[in-house]
Formats: C-alpha cells, sequence, structure tokens
C-alpha cells in the first residue's frame, strides 16, 4: 500500500547524502496497469528538467493541464515526488502509468497484467532520461537555472513542445491579440462588402457574442445540471463500468447548450442585410473573442493551461488569415473549407487529450470518497473538451436549414442514454474489472476515563467509503448492515471521532466513514502497549510534559485532542502541525511504522494551560494498533461478513485495536 511507504521518504529527502549534493528525483508511480507513462509534475521551477525530457526521452507524454490538475488536488492521490520537493527541496520529474485504474491498488494489479511493450517503453524513456541528467550541467548548481516555471504538451505523440512560463505568457497574450485584430479587420470587410455601416456590424458581433457567451455557459452548465440530477436520484457512476455513456449523458447536452441560442436566434431574428454566410462567421469570430479573453484572464492568474486556449487561436488566425488575404472570405460558404481543414488538428488534438483525462479518472471516482460528486467532475472534463474540440465547429450546425432537428435529435440521443442508464447497463460496478472498494477495518475499542475506569469496550467495522454510493449498493444483498451509523456523530465525544483512521487522507475524511457494530469481541492478533512514564512540571508551572513508550504491531497512530483551554506546546515530532495552525488543528494524528527493528518507541508531550492547573483532566490521547498484513489472522465472524459481499466487491480490511486515555 503506497502510503504506507510515504513516510519513509522524509529521512531520504532529508539525508545529507540525498539534499546535500546535485540531485534531480525520476519519481516513478502508477495510478493503473501499464499504458504510456505520462509527465504530470515537473519542477518545482527548473524548467530546464522538461527540456532534458523532451530531448531524450524516447515517447515523451506530458501535459501541463495534467500538472496542474494534480497539483490543485483534484486527483484523489499522492507521490513520493512531494516528498523530495516539499521536504527536500529537490527538483524532478513525476512519471506515472495510468492505463486501466481500476486494478489500481487491488489484488488484481500485478506483473503479469501489465503489456510487455508498456515495460518496455518506460524503461526506453527512463533509462536515456537518467543518463542524461547524471550529466547535466545544470545539477552543478540547480538554484542558477531553477527560475521560472514550464509550459509542455506534446501533440498526438509526434512531438514535444516545451517553452518557458514568461514565454508562454508572451504568446498567449500575443495570440489573444491578434485574434481580436483579424476579427476586427473580418468585420470591417464585411460591412463593406455587404455595405452596411461598421456600427450594424457591430451591434450584430455584440449580439453573437452575448450568444456564444450564453452558450458557453449553458455548455458547461447543462452537463453539471445532468450531474446535479443523477447525484440526487442516487445514480451517480453509471459510467464507471462503460464508459460510452458520458456520450449521452453529459457531451450531447454540452454540444446543445452550446449552439442552441445562436440557433434560436437564426431560427427568429436573422438579419437580411447581411449575407447568411457572414452571420454564421460572426459566430465562429465570436468564440475567438471568449478563447481570447479567457485565455488573457486565465494567464493573467498565474495559470498555465492557457497554452489550450493559445492553441485554438493559432490554429483559427491561420484560417482566418488565409482566408482574408484570398477571396474566400466573400465567397458564400468557401470559407468553411479553410476553417475546418485547420479545425480538424484541433478537433483532434483535444479529444486526445481530454480522452486522456477521462482515462484517468473514470476510474478514479471509484476511491474518490462519498463527500462530492464525482459526476461533476467527468462533466466538467467532457464540456471543457466539448467546448475547445467543438467550439469552433458546432456553429456550422446553423448553415443547415434542419439545424433545430439536429438538436431534437441531440436530445434524443441524451434521453435514450439516460434511460440505458438507469438499467442494470448503468450499475457501476462489475467483478475484477471493475469493482466496487470496500476499506474496512474489524475494530476493537477500549476507551479509559481519567480515573482509569474503561467506559467503551465494544467492537465493530470501521468503514472508509471510498466512492459516492457508499455501501448502499449493498442493500439488496445478503449483507448484514443493521446499525449502520455515521461515525461524525462520535465526533463530539471521542478524539477522532472513536474510529482508528489509519492516514492522514482518512481522518480528513471522517465525513466518509461509518461504524457498524457487532456482537461479538474483535480477535485482536497482537498486542498493543503505552505506558505514562513520567509527568513533570515547567519551573513556571503553567505546562507539563508527559513521557510515554508506545509498543505494538508495525503501523501505529497516535491521535492528540487537547481538552477545553489547554495547548500542545511542543512535542517530540517534528513541529510541522505545530508551527501551522492554520492549516493544523486538533485532533492533531501521529502515524508509526516500522519495518525489523520492533523496540518500543518513546515520545513527550508538552501541555500549556491558560489557568495553570494541570492538576486535572488535560488530554485525550487515542492510541492505535493496526495489524495490516496478511500474516495476521481474521476471526471467524470478520471471514463471514467479508463471505456475505457479493462478487464485485473487492475488499481492503483489517484488524485494529482501539485504546483511548484521559490524562
Amino acid at each position: 500500500m503506497a502510503p504506507r511507504r510515504i513516510p519513509c521518504r522524509h529521512p531520504t529527502a532529508l539525508s545529507p547524502s540525498i539534499s546535500g549534493h546535485r540531485t534531480a528525483i525520476i519519481n516513478l508511480e502508477v495510478g493503473g496497469n501499464g499504458g504510456r507513462d505520462i509527465l504530470f509534475q515537473s519542477g518545482p521551477n527548473n524548467p530546464w528538467l522538461v527540456k532534458y525530457y523532451k530531448e531524450h526521452s524516447k515517447h515523451p507524454f506530458a501535459s501541463t493541464l495534467a500538472e496542474e490538475i494534480f497539483q490543485f488536488g483534484i486527483l484523489p492521490s499522492d507521490t513520493d515526488f512531494r516528498i523530495f520537493r516539499d521536504y527536500g527541496n529537490i527538483p524532478g520529474l513525476d512519471i506515472a502509468q495510468f492505463s486501466n485504474g481500476y486494478v489500481y491498488h487491488t489484488a488484481f494489479d500485478s506483473f503479469n497484467v501489465v503489456p510487455g511493450r508498456s515495460v518496455q517503453s518506460t524503461g526506453e524513456n527512463i533509462l536515456s532520461l537518467a543518463r542524461a541528467l547524471s550529466n547535466a550541467s545544470e545539477l552543478y548548481n540547480t538554484e542558477e537555472h531553477s527560475a521560472g516555471h514550464a509550459v509542455f504538451f506534446d501533440f498526438l505523440g509526434l512531438f514535444f513542445v516545451t517553452y518557458t512560463e514568461s514565454t508562454g505568457t508572451i504568446l498567449n497574450y500575443c495570440f489573444a491579440a491578434i485574434g481580436v485584430l483579424l476579427v476586427g479587420c473580418s468585420l470591417c470587410r464585411m460591412s463593406c462588402v455587404s455595405e452596411v455601416s461598421a456600427g450594424r456590424i457591430s451591434i450584430l458581433f455584440a449580439s453573437h457574442f452575448a450568444l456564444h457567451l450564453a452558450g458557453c455557459l449553458l455548455c458547461i452548465g447543462l452537463p453539471l445540471l445532468m450531474s446535479v440530477l443523477y447525484d440526487v436520484s442516487d445514480r451517480t457512476m453509471t459510467y464507471y463500468s462503460n464508459n460510452w455513456l458520458v456520450i449521452g449523458l453529459y457531451i450531447c447536452p454540452a454540444i446543445i447548450g452550446l449552439v442552441l441560442p445562436s440557433s434560436l436566434y437564426h431560427s427568429f431574428c436573422s438579419n437580411d442585410k447581411i449575407g447568411y454566410p457572414y452571420q454564421i462567421y460572426v459566430g465562429l469570430h465570436a468564440h475567438c473573442v471568449v478563447l481570447s479573453l479567457l485565455s488573457i484572464v486565465l494567464t493573467a492568474i498565474g495559470l498555465r493551461i492557457p497554452y489550450m486556449c493559445m492553441i485554438s487561436l493559432l490554429l483559427y488566425v491561420v484560417s482566418l488569415l488565409i482566408n482574408l488575404l484570398t477571396t474566400l472570405h466573400d465567397r458564400g460558404y468557401y470559407w468553411v473549407l479553410t476553417v475546418q481543414i485547420v479545425q480538424l488538428l484541433q478537433y483532434v488534438y483535444f479529444c486526445y487529450l481530454f480522452y486522456i483525462f477521462l482515462v484517468i479518472f473514470f476510474p478514479a471516482m471509484g476511491r474518490n470518497r462519498d463527500s462530492a460528486n464525482p459526476d461533476m467532475l467527468i462533466a466538467l472534463i467532457c464540456a471543457v473538451g466539448t467546448f475547445f474540440a467543438l467550439g469552433f465547429v458546432v456553429p456550422l450546425i446553423n448553415m443547415f436549414r434542419w439545424s433545430t432537428f439536429l438538436l431534437i435529435g441531440l436530445g434524443v440521443v441524451t434521453f435514450i442514454f439516460s434511460m440505458i442508464s438507469v438499467s442494470d447497463v448503468g450499475f457501476p460496478y462489475r467483478p475484477k474489472t471493475s469493482v466496487m472498494r470496500v476499506n474496512f477495518l474489524q475494530t476493537r475499542r477500549m476507551f479509559y476515563e481519567y480515573d482509569g475506569s474503561l467506559s467503551v469496550n465494544d467492537s465493530g467495522y470501521y468503514f472508509d467509503y471510498q466512492d459516492r454510493r457508499a455501501l448502499r449498493p449493498l442493500k439488496d444483498y445478503a449483507v448484514n448492515l443493521t446499525g449502520l451509523t455515521p461515525v461524525d456523530a462520535y465526533c463530539d465525544k471521542y478524539v477522532m471521532c472513536g474510529i482508528p483512521c489509519f492516514w492522514s487522507s482518512w481522518c480528513r475524511g471522517i465525513s466518509s466513514a461509518a461504524w457498524l457494530p457487532r456482537d461479538e469481541q474483535v480477535a485482536v492478533p497482537g498486542n498493543l502497549e503505552l505506558k505514562l512514564l513520567n509527568k513533570t512540571l515547567s519551573q513556571s508551572g503553567n505546562s507539563a510534559r508527559f513521557e510515554f513508550e508506545l509498543a505494538g504491531p508495525p503501523h501505529m497512530g497516535l491521535y492528540i485532542r487537547p481538552l477545553d483551554g489547554v495547548a500542545v506546546e511542543n512535542w517530540s515530532f517534528i513541529r510541522t502541525m505545530l508551527d501551522k495552525p492554520e492549516k493544523y488543528s486538533p485532533p492533531y494524528q501521529i502515524y508509526f511504522s516500522y519495518g525489523v527493528d520492533s523496540s518500543s518507541f518513546k515520545f513527550h508531550i508538552d501541555f500549556a494551560k491558560s489557568d495553570g492547573q494541570l492538576d486535572g483532566p488535560i488530554f485525550e490521547l487515542g492510541v492505535v494498533g493496526h495489524y495490516v498484513s496478511q500474516d495476521f489472522e481474521r476471526d471467524e465472524t470478520t471471514l463471514g461478513f467479508i463471505a456475505d459481499l457479493p462478487d464485485f466487491v473487492y475488499t481492503m480490511e483489517w484488524p485494529s485495536l482501539f485504546m483511548r486515555y484521559i490524562f
């Protein structure tokens, strides 16, 4: 399990043998099983790293969009690269295989099912890249070459493009300005050829711009509305196993929304004084200006993803320039030929780009927890992909007399796909290929009060929900879920809501958890022992130090919650959480893991109380032992519960012991 290995990277990243030498990291990750390896993070800064990747990687495959999506935390994942970047200040490249993410972190994820060509491709990329970086002169002084970020992308796998962020800013602004300028030239030419005033042609453009802006909002809004309706009706993730359903559920509504306002305008308010071909062309000009404004705004706020707007503007500017320099601009619909021949490149590229993201995000929604609607993210990807791929194509629907019937046809397609999605075809899960992930810990809880009395001594299953549907798909099967309750009901009463959350992401997702009590006590396959070695008061008498010794399984956790009026002043762990109170607040979670050395672990915590009264209860301390390995036996009750689960369920489970103390 990858998260258990990430803490081990801290001492490696901080080691003088690493951080004290000329170093760059190539971090290899997997988000699936095979496929091409994508560069999805670089830096921090150090744009020369991407330049080396371009020059020395045999099969370059990367996208700045992927980097910004990952760094915004939209994708539910973490990598070792973050540790080296944030704690060791070591630059590098983060590369991953992402195909077939359905098997990620399951028993079906094995080397036997990784395509040999994927291993070969990755090996060729990394070998040549590692050789080049090991001889890079930039490593002798990385600070000298660290300024700026890189913008990078590959075009259909045929070639790789990279340039600095400052260059990207110039390109974005320049093509936005050129696009607006050429649109102005085209409008002036239309005014002259049509013998109408510049004011009239400006009013026409303003009308089409407003209509197209409304269409862009509908292009995003209608798919999002569909996702909300599916969430309200508890039909999320219908596309999880049958990905093609997004065509009717989200892409068709996006197309309808993009063209609907202009279609209604052309049906009821057409301008007879200006030729119809010109009116259609003005609709494309409106999309060009929308892209220009979007490029300017996104670039101004410091994003690098406006390179997509720049590509669209570049291709449209080329076609518009050709039409203006020839007579095609004024010969009926002949300008369409130039526009669409050039736009074919845009359509293919953006279909290629957003298909990759759908391949990544479809399986990721099965481990995105239940707090957010995953369909909204998929709908947004489909909508934005439609906007970029078809923004200059969809308005041409209005060329045809039967454009209204096309829109009705798209609506019928959406309806048919909706009916299919609510049938068994839309049930998200399948055995082995696209499983339902159920993470649960069979937990023994022993909660001690300040006087040493045992107030809670029970057992149950702690479920960490992995997707939006939680455990609701199991209600139609012979699984006993009687008594299942959300754990947030216990948050005020017990530290960490009384559950043994394993990893920091689990603890942050307490709202995505539930507790199922059971009658039989869980058989804990090991020992967990906490000793209070000493309690000493400071010379001022306003703080106290508690010293402990902890012994138990290879994976343990501590939860620290000061009581009212008490604050953690210091401890023997790294102070990151204490020094950043704006980011971290009680209860604090400390994760502890060991390998060969199973000796006991000693630590101390210093508490300060505002009134100086340190004789009574000071804090709650939760101690958890996780018996993760399959070497630890599960009891018969747990095995019976697992056997009752349907075949489309994959479980990740282990026994745990949670002891709470008040000191």
